[in-house]
C-alpha cells in the first residue's frame, strides 16, 4: 500500500515544484500543474503540465550520461498514489547556488543584451547576428538563482569563480554545455531545435557533481520545431512563450505590473497540447502511456 502525502514532512515549495522529506537520504519531488510568467504565478493550472514534465525529466535522465538525482523509478512504491506520475523520489544534495543555462541560439535575454552591448553574460559575440541566429558555439550563461517572485539575474562566468572557484567553476561550464549539446543533437534528430535551457547542479556526499530538479523539460528549456526556423524571427515553441504572449497582448488587458488575469480556455487547452508535443516528438514516447491519473 502506497503512503499518503501526509506522511511525509513539508520541505519547501517553489514556482511549480514542492518537496516532501522521505528519510535522511531522500526527498519526494512533487511537480504541480502551475505554471509561472514574468516571475507571477499565474491562477489557471496547466492540466497534465506535472505529468508532462516528469515524464520529459525522466525521460532526459535516462538518455543523457551524467549522474542525477533520481533515488527510484517513476512508480517507486514511495510514491503516494495522489501524485503519481507527477512525483520522484530524488537523493539529497547540497544544492549549487547557480542556473548554469546554455545558449545554442540568441533569444530572449541574451538577445536583449547583445542588442545593447554585443555580448551575453560577458561574452563577446560575432557582429550582425539576428533573433534566433546559431550561435558559432554553445556558451555558458550562469544566472543566479531568485527568491520567489524574483527574477533570475545574469551573472559572468567570474561570479561562479568567485563563490565556487576555479576548478568547480569550469566543472560546471563542462559539465552544462557537454548536456546541452548532446540533448540538443538528440532533439534535432527528431525535428526540434533546442535553443537554451537551464540546469540545476548539486554534490552528493563525496563532493561529486550530480544534475538535479529538473532537466530539459519545456519549462527549463526552449523548444522550437526544425522544419521552419527562420533566422530573424521570433520562433514558434514547445513552451510557455504560448503564455507569455496571450499575457503582453491586447486580448489579456494585463498591465505587466498587477496579479495577470486567468488565462481562457483556448490558451490553457493550446499550451498543454504544446507540452504534451515537445515530450511525444523528443522522446518517440505516447504521454498516454505515462503513469498515473491524467484526471
Amino acid at each position: 500500500m502506497r503512503p499518503e502525502l501526509s506522511d511525509y514532512e513539508h520541505v519547501s515549495a517553489g514556482k511549480v515544484r514542492e518537496i516532501y522529506e522521505v528519510d535522511e537520504n531522500t526527498l519526494l519531488l512533487v511537480v504541480s500543474d502551475r505554471i509561472s510568467a514574468y516571475d507571477h504565478i499565474l491562477d489557471t493550472p496547466i492540466p497534465d503540465k506535472g505529468r508532462v514534465l516528469t515524464a520529459m525529466s525522466v525521460y532526459f535522465f535516462d538518455a543523457i550520461d551524467f549522474p542525477n538525482h533520481l533515488a527510484g523509478p517513476a512508480d517507486d512504491p514511495r510514491i503516494p498514489e495522489e501524485v503519481l506520475g507527477r512525483a520522484l523520489i530524488v537523493k539529497k544534495l547540497n544544492m549549487l547556488p547557480f542556473e548554469c543555462v546554455a545558449r545554442g541560439y540568441l533569444t530572449g535575454s541574451g538577445m536583449k543584451e547583445y542588442q545593447a552591448n554585443g555580448t551575453v553574460c560577458g561574452i563577446e559575440l560575432p557582429a550582425g547576428l539576428e533573433e534566433a541566429s546559431k550561435l558559432p558555439e554553445p556558451i555558458f550563461t550562469p544566472a543566479t538563482k531568485a527568491e520567489l517572485g524574483d527574477h533570475d539575474e545574469n551573472v559572468p562566468f567570474s561570479a561562479v569563480v568567485d563563490a565556487l572557484g576555479v576548478a568547480r567553476a569550469e566543472e560546471l561550464r563542462a559539465a552544462t554545455l557537454k548536456i546541452y549539446s548532446e540533448a540538443a543533437a538528440m532533439a534535432l534528430d527528431k525535428g526540434v531545435i533546442l535553443a537554451d535551457t537551464k540546469f540545476e547542479f548539486g554534490l552528493d556526499s563525496d563532493g561529486n557533481l550530480v544534475i538535479a530538479d529538473e532537466v530539459l523539460t519545456p519549462d527549463s528549456s526552449r523548444y522550437w520545431p526544425a522544419d521552419g526556423y527562420t533566422e530573424g524571427e521570433v520562433q514558434p515553441s514547445f513552451d510557455k512563450q504560448y503564455v507569455r504572449n496571450w499575457l503582453t497582448s491586447s486580448k489579456s488587458g494585463w498591465d505587466g505590473q498587477s496579479e495577470p488575469p486567468e488565462l481562457p480556455g483556448s490558451v490553457v487547452e493550446a499550451t498543454r497540447d504544446r507540452y504534451v508535443e515537445a515530450y511525444e516528438r523528443i522522446s518517440g514516447k505516447k504521454f498516454a502511456d505515462w503513469i498515473g491519473d491524467p484526471a
